[in-house]
């Protein structure tokens, strides 16, 4: 189990750091009806990153249960996966190099402005986007691989959901009870994010995906 972890808690890490949901999530709290939209965004972005985990570690127990050849097959499967996250994180800092921005999406702007219905909506769908797809099959090849047991796979996929989500979760409810201190937190954050974000979530990526090729290569 502690191997897992090891293995789970960089992944999550990522996850956890990724400013698009981060992004979202200031703008909600800083809009005048984050008291409508704040806790189903938190809810559709928490139940996404477990659903989500627990598909991808669901399918990949439906490979091949030879044992050499399963473990053949994720340690493929590993480098592959950590090949495309260095990849990606290479490829947002090159974009990023070549045109710099601090511009957000539209979406983002006026996210503040949407109903509940929307906002779990978009916490939910923001599981799908290609770098967290990636997270999730790296996380759940660590699960599959480890060969735990369902009770033990599944505190894995709480301690990655905690994990991942913590950064959305702890600002979220931080304003919801201390609405005055966390303001001008979230302000200094969301310039931050808007000057650094992207150069930080590149390098997180590249990191990671070192260490799950690292994984593949040794599994």
């Amino acid at each position: 189990m502690g191997q897992v972890l090891a293995q789970l808690i960089p992944v999550a890490a990522a996850a956890a750091l990724s400013t698009v949901p981060i992004t979202a999530m200031i703008f909600i709290l800083l809009s005048e009806r984050r008291s409508a939209t704040a806790l189903p965004f938190l809810s559709g972005w928490v139940l996404g990153t477990a659903a989500g985990l627990t598909l991808a570690t669901l399918a990949a127990q439906a490979l091949p249960d030879r044992p050499r050849r399963l473990d053949t097959l994720i340690g493929t499967l590993e480098i592959l996966t950590g090949s495309a996250l260095v990849l990606f994180g290479l490829v947002s800092i090159v974009r990023h190099r070549r045109a710099p921005t601090s511009e957000r999406p539209g979406w983002i702007e006026g996210i503040g402005s949407f109903g509940p219905l929307p906002a779990l909506g978009i916490g939910l769908a923001l599981n799908v986007r290609p770098k967290a797809l990636l997270l999730f099959t790296a996380a759940s090849l660590a699960i599959t691989g480890a060969k735990l047991s369902v009770e033990e796979s599944l505190i894995a996929i709480i301690v990655y959901t905690a994990l991942a989500t913590s950064t959305v979760v702890a600002p979220t409810l931080a304003t919801v009870f201390l609405p005055d201190r966390m303001e001008p937190r979230l302000v200094v954050t969301r310039d931050w994010i808007s000057a650094h974000g992207a150069s930080m979530t590149a390098v997180v990526m590249i990191l990671v995906g070192i260490v799950v090729v690292a994984a593949g290569i040794n599994h």
